[in-house]
Order: C-alpha cells, then sequence, then structure tokens
C-alpha cells in the first residue's frame, strides 16, 4: 500500500520492551527449491521432455494460435506484416510468461492461480504490443478489430490450455513414475526438503527410494517417510539392481574430498548425477548459476532487475506513472493549493533517503506537517500527531501526500513498486540490529511494496515489527516478476482507505 513517509520518518526506534510480531506471515516460498536457477523450479532439467516442452513454449504458442483464430474469424490475409507481429509476439510473451509456471501447482490452486498470473501478465503483453505497433505506424496496417479482439479474448484460451495439460500430463507421469527412481545421498533438512518436492510434483514423473549416508541413524535429521537405504559402501550395487535413474549429492561444501570420491564411484553408473549445495546457509537473493567464458559461477546476492528484466521494469515504471499523471493531475493541483493555504512553509517536502545500491536520494512529498525534520535524528509521525496539519491528516490518510513521489519514479530514483525507503537516519540504525537489511537496495525503493500490502504500512514501533516488514522486502527481491509488481498494485488499490496504520 501507499505507505505514509512522514516528514519525521517513516521508523520509530525500537521500544525498550519488545512486542510480538504481527501475525502475518510469510508465504512458504520465501526460499525456493534449488534447481538449475536456484529460484526457478522450470529449470529443472530432469522433467518429462514433454513437461519442459510445455513449460517453456505452451504460453507463446496459445496466445499466436489465438492470434491465427482471431485474424481467419475476420477473414484477414496473413501477410509479412503479420508474421512480423507474430515474431515479435512470440518474443514479448516467452519473456512477460516465463514466470508464469503454473504446472507444480496441485490441481486444488490452478484454477485461481492461472486467472492471476495470466490476467497480470497479458494486459503487459498487450501494453508493450500496442505501443510498438503504434510507435512503428503499423496501426494504419493491422485489422483494428482482428487485435482488439484478440486482446480481449487471448486468456480463455490461456486458462484452459494449461488446465488441459495439467490433466494430460499428470496421466503421462504417472506412467513414467516407475521408470525414474531416485536416491539423495545425504541426509539433511536441506535434502529431505528435496525428497519432498521431487515427491509432491507428479510432473517429474520420480520415486524417492531413499536415502544413503555414513552417520549412524540417531545422528541424521528426520527423515519422515523416507528409508536410509545404507551407507555408500553398498551404493554401486543398490544403484545396479534397482535401475536407479537420478542420484543427488547433498553433502556440506567443506566435503570436497568424499564428493570427489563418490563421482568416481558413480563413473560405471549410467544414471544422471545431480549435486545440491547447501548454498541456503547464506542469505540468497536472485540467486542462480551463470556462466563466464566456460567457467560456471553461482550468483549468491543479486538484484532481480537484470538484462531484459530491467527493461520491462523501468518501461512498466514510465508507462504506468506517466498515466497516472495524465489522470491524476487535478488531485495533484488541488493538494498544492491545500498545502500552500493550510499553513505556511513549502509546498513540496524533500527527505534524504537510501536508493539503489545505497546511494542517496531525495524521496518528494506534499508537506503534511509544520516541522520538516531531516538530520541524524528523526521522530516518527504518531496517531493524533500534534505536528500534523489538519490537511495533512487527511493526505496521509488517503496517501495523496505520496503523489509526487511519482516524479521520482519518472527520473529513476524510486520505482512504483519496491521496499519503501526510510530515513537515512533509521537505515543507520537498522542496519546494525537487523540481519540483511541492506539487502533491500540492491534496488530502486518504491511507492508501494510486498510489506505494505501485507499490513506493515505507518508506524513500526518495535524492532521484531521492523524485522517482519524487512522479511518481506526480502521475499520480494527473491521472487520479483512483473506479475507480482501487478499484484501489489492491485492489493494497493483494495487496501489503500481501508488501513488503520495510516496516520
Amino acid at each position: 500500500m501507499l505507505q505514509p513517509l512522514s516528514e519525521a520518518g517513516d521508523i520509530a526506534p525500537p521500544a525498550d520492551t519488545p512486542q510480538a510480531p504481527p501475525t502475518s506471515a510469510l508465504p512458504d516460498t520465501t526460499r525456493a527449491p534449488f534447481t538449475r536457477s536456484l529460484g526457478d523450479r522450470s529449470m529443472f532439467s530432469g522433467d518429462l521432455p514433454l513437461v519442459a516442452f510445455l513449460r517453456s513454449l505452451l504460453n507463446p504458442t496459445v496466445i499466436l494460435a489465438s492470434l491465427v483464430a482471431c485474424l481467419s474469424w475476420y477473414g484477414v490475409r496473413i501477410d509479412g506484416h503479420y508474421l512480423m507481429l507474430g515474431v515479435l509476439t512470440f518474443f514479448v510473451s516467452s519473456q512477460l510468461f516465463e514466470r508464469v509456471d503454473l504446472f507444480q501447482l496441485q490441481p486444488g490452486q490452478l484454477l485461481v492461480r492461472a486467472f492471476r498470473d495470466i490476467i497480470l501478465a497479458w494486459p503487459v503483453t498487450v501494453g508493450i504490443l500496442a505501443f510498438l505497433i503504434w510507435a512503428t505506424h503499423y496501426d494504419r496496417i493491422y485489422d483494428t478489430r482482428a487485435l482488439v479482439t484478440w486482446f480481449i479474448v487471448t486468456p480463455a484460451p490461456l486458462v484452459l490450455a494449461h488446465l488441459t495439460a495439467h490433466w494430460i500430463l499428470r496421466g503421462l507421469a504417472r506412467n513414467e513414475t516407475a521408470q525414474r527412481r531416485v536416491i539423495i545421498i545425504g541426509a539433511s533438512a536441506l535434502s529431505v526438503r528435496l525428497a519432498n518436492t521431487l515427491s509432491s510434483d507428479p510432473l517429474l514423473g520420480v520415486t524417492v527410494l531413499g536415502f544413503f549416508d555414513d552417520r549412524k541413524a540417531q545422528r541424521l535429521p528426520n527423515l519422515g517417510r523416507y528409508q536410509l537405504l545404507g551407507d555408500t559402501r553398498n551404493l554401486e550395487e543398490f544403484i545396479r539392481d534397482n535401475r536407479v535413474n537420478l542420484i543427488f549429492i547433498s553433502l556440506p561444501l567443506a566435503s570436497q574430498p568424499r564428493i570427489v570420491r563418490l563421482l568416481d564411484t558413480l563413473r560405471d553408473s549410467t544414471a544422471s548425477i545431480y549435486f545440491l549445495p547447501d548454498l541456503y546457509a547464506f542469505d540468497l537473493i536472485q540467486a542462480r548459476f551463470d556462466e563466464m567464458d566456460g567457467m560456471p559461477v553461482v550468483a549468491v546476492c543479486e538484484t532481480p532487475y537484470s538484462g531484459v528484466n530491467a527493461l520491462l521494469k523501468r518501461w512498466f515504471d514510465i508507462v504506468v506513472t506517466s498515466a497516472a499523471l495524465l489522470v491524476l493531475w487535478p488531485i495533484l493541483l488541488v493538494a498544492a493549493i491545500g498545502v500552500k493555504l493550510s499553513s505556511p512553509g513549502p509546498i513540496i517536502f524533500k527527505q534524504r533517503r537510501y536508493g539503489l545500491d545505497g546511494r542517496e536520494i531525495r524521496v518528494f512529498k506534499f508537506r503534511s506537517m509544520r516541522v520538516q525534520d531531516d538530520g541524524p535524528v528523526v521522530r516518527q509521525a504518531t496517531r493524533e500527531d500534534p505536528r500534523i496539519t489538519r490537511f495533512g491528516r487527511f493526505m496521509r490518510k488517503t496517501s495523496i501526500d505520496e503523489l509526487p513521489q511519482l516524479f521520482n519514479v519518472l527520473a529513476g530514483s524510486m520505482s512504483l513498486v519496491g521496499p519503501r525507503p526510510h530515513a537515512v537516519a533509521h537505515n543507520e540504525q537498522y542496519r546494525k540490529m537487523i540481519k540483511g537489511y541492506m539487502l533491500r537496495h540492491k534496488v530502486q525503493p518504491g511507492i508501494t511494496g510486498w510489506a505494505q500490502v501485507n499490513g506493515f504500512r505507518g508506524e513500526t514501533a518495535t524492532l521484531e515489527k521492523m524485522r517482519a516488514r524487512v522479511e518481506h522486502d526480502l521475499y520480494y527481491l527473491r521472487n520479483w516478476s512483473l506479475s507480482l509488481d501487478l499484484w501489489i498494485c492491485f492489493k494497493t488499490f483494495l487496501v489503500l482507505f481501508r488501513d488503520k496504520n495510516a496516520y
């Protein structure tokens, strides 16, 4: 939600007596399963071939098929111009729908998530295509009726295609299960989690046979429903007798000599071998595997806005912010006049905040207080704070005082969606008290964010509440996508006028 940035700052110093944290919990997906991309389940190369194909190409293929159907309906001849549109559509939709991966969901979750993710991702695709058509003057060439119909009807076949693909693939995966057998070498909390992930996704078509570990049973974590099959001395014989197809080695990074010996032992096996390093001891942000001149590199902490994602994020900010200013300029004008008439002082209040990579920025807002704190000590606004003007109280309640930050977004120092910026004085205080606090600055700060739409707006009177807000911000960094940004914007408007923490 649009969180009030008070002249006195966002965050209060922690109380002497900590209170219990809010009950709002982070989703279980804060740390996604380790795969080729540490946060991207869809890139696991152990997928069945048909599953892997559909994960990559289902969405763009259905979108193109819908385009062809609409053109045929209106009797439009498909020439070189429409072929160019098809190529452009395939590229744009492949990028935007990359994270719309619905295949790991259970049937009961599928319908709701399909509507949410597809209906959020498709308008962005349409917006990009419409802008490119307008910019190249192809709007004079293309049939408007066919394209408008295509834009409107496409979400329905996308949802239907995912439902159909799930039904078909789950049947195929059940038939393949007996042919793909998995063992895990090394019992740990991470490897048990891997076993649960493999077992819970029928589209992988695998059966987890159990664990091998050289330690005694009493020293092992709880394996749940999985068996301890023995130690590594019996490994070769077991693999041969049980036709094992997939082997995961889950040993600590310090066990390199053991890993080398294991790989030498398994050299005679035809099973596919995966190494599962326990990198989750670190605070992973957009972790993934990269390659530099043939050398594997693990990105442990990285901004989610890299490559094409950076362009998409910036395009989204510029287009939506420009549209918002065109609609909201009368409100900005009335608010500016109201601030000027309600109390002496400047219309716009500027406060120093930390932005991307910890660089200092100036954040704009309509002045809602009689004071303008921006020094080494910044006191947070409280309920019934006498420093707040009468008109300022109305602006803060409705978040109108935040609207000048749209110009921060256009200038590139802020984004529409991201972690809320805190006063410099509070940043310097909390970076020493909360682990991972400064990781929030791997992206531009936002006008609204994941923490704000989950109840962490306004006063943060205790250290525990501040920790909860930071955890929500880090969840956003780990799981960023344009569809998540759209979902946050949608939730912002839902809760904008109902939040009791706005004052």
